[in-house]
C-alpha cells in the first residue's frame, strides 16, 4: 500500500476496523504469545512486527477518547500494576508522544483479558516480550470551524 503520510504498517485490513470503530470502541494490540484467537471478535495478525512500531502506527491515525480519564490501558507483571518491564515503559513512551496528558492505566491479568474480549478489534504482533499488551479506547475527531 503506497499513501502519503500514512505508515506502511497501516495495510488495508487494518485501516478497515480503525476507520469504522465508533467513540468508545476499543481495539487492544498485543504481544505474540497472547491467546489472540481466543479472545479477539475480529483478529488482525501482524506477524513479523513488534509491539512499539504498531502502537506508533496506530496512534498516527486513531483519536483516543479524552471524554474519560481511563482510555489507555496495559497489562501488568503478573498481579502487580506497580512493576513495569521494559516494553511497559516503551509503551508509556510511545502514547505520551501522542498523549502527553493520558495516563496508561495498568490493568491486572483477568481484568485485562475480559477487557480484551470486548474490544472490537485484536491486532496480534510478533512482540517477543512479555506482558507487551495495550488497550486503546476510541475518541472523536471535533469538527473545525472551517467545516461547519
Amino acid at each position: 500500500m503506497m499513501l502519503i503520510r500514512i505508515n506502511s504498517i497501516l495495510s488495508p485490513d487494518l485501516l478497515a476496523p480503525l476507520r469504522t470503530i465508533g467513540h468508545g470502541d476499543e481495539i487492544a494490540i498485543v504481544d505474540g504469545n497472547y491467546p489472540a484467537l481466543a479472545h479477539a471478535r475480529r483478529l488482525i495478525r501482524l506477524d513479523g512486527l513488534t509491539l512499539i512500531p504498531v502502537i506508533d502506527a496506530v496512534l498516527s491515525v486513531l483519536p483516543v477518547d479524552d471524554f474519560i480519564d481511563g482510555s489507555l490501558f496495559r497489562s501488568t507483571v503478573g498481579d502487580s500494576a506497580d512493576d513495569f518491564n521494559e516494553i511497559h515503559h516503551q509503551i508509556v513512551k510511545t502514547c505520551k508522544r501522542y498523549l502527553p496528558k493520558k495516563l496508561v492505566v495498568p490493568l491486572v491479568g483477568g481484568d485485562f483479558y475480559a477487557r480484551v474480549k470486548n474490544c472490537h478489534t485484536v491486532i496480534s504482533t510478533s512482540e517477543p516480550r512479555l506482558y507487551g499488551n495495550l488497550i486503546i479506547r476510541k475518541g472523536v475527531i471535533y469538527p473545525t470551524e472551517d467545516k461547519l
